[in-house]
Order: C-alpha cells, then sequence, then structure tokens
C-alpha cells in the first residue's frame, strides 16, 4: 500500500489553484536575495524577532519591526502600496506569519518568506551584524 496515494491526488486544475493561491502567500529566500539584489521597488523586508536575534544578525536592507509594534509603527515606516515580506527565525516560529496577518489587517500586501532567516544562514547568504555585511557558513 502506497503511503503517498493513500489519498487520492486532487485533480491538476484544483492542483494548480492551491499551489497558485500558496505562492501568493509565500517566498522564498532564494527569491527575496534575488529581489533585494536587483533593487526590486516596493518591496520592504520585515524582521519581526525581538532585539537580540536582530542584533547577532539579520536580512541585509531588512527592517526591524517586531510583530508587536507593528500597530504602532507600520504607518510611519513602511511606505503605502509596499509589499512586505516577513519573516522570524525559521520554520519552527510563526512570528513572522503573525505579523504577516497584522500587515494584511493594516490594509498591505503581505507574503511570508518561507524558512526565515535559518534558511537564510543556510543557503549561505550575506547577513549583517554589528561587524558589518558577511556570509555566514551553515545553520
Amino acid at each position: 500500500m502506497s503511503f503517498v496515494l493513500s489519498s487520492s491526488p486532487a485533480p491538476a486544475e484544483r492542483a494548480a489553484a492551491h499551489f497558485a493561491a500558496k505562492l501568493s502567500f509565500e517566498t522564498d529566500v532564494s527569491d527575496v536575495h534575488q529581489d533585494l539584489e536587483a533593487g526590486v521597488p516596493g518591496l520592504v523586508v520585515v524582521d519581526t524577532r525581538g532585539a537580540d536575534a536582530w542584533e547577532q544578525g539579520h536580512v541585509p536592507g531588512a527592517i526591524h519591526l517586531p510583530t508587536r509594534q507593528i500597530a504602532a509603527r507600520a504607518a510611519r515606516e513602511i511606505p503605502a502600496g509596499a509589499v512586505v515580506v516577513t519573516y522570524c527565525w525559521g520554520p519552527g516560529c510563526n512570528g513572522s506569519t503573525r505579523a504577516a496577518l497584522e500587515f494584511a489587517r493594516l490594509g498591505y500586501s503581505v507574503k511570508e518568506m518561507i524558512g526565515g532567516y535559518e534558511y537564510w544562514v543556510r543557503e549561505g547568504l550575506p547577513v549583517r551584524t554589528r561587524d558589518g555585511v558577511r556570509r555566514r557558513q551553515g545553520g
């Protein structure tokens, strides 16, 4: 008996709609990195972690806006019409999901960066620390 086929796959049309919808809510670290490198206008990456985590390292170009501060600070720090990409530590953290919900409630277009900071580092992408921008190896 197949574990994969114990539930029938969705028809192709339904699968296409599901995956298209999923991509409208999520993005990955590689795509975010490419857009930041290209200077895509109107994209704002938001690190939702606490101050200690931010100081240890963060995505270059991201702004630090912990979830609990979004309602109070978003209007003055995030331009109207921007597409916000939220991230937190990694797949085991729902901080970026909570932040994305808060931004959506405030009327922003928003996506969540799956994998978070953990997968950014795993990919060997540059991180900003108090010592400048560098690449870290490993998670």
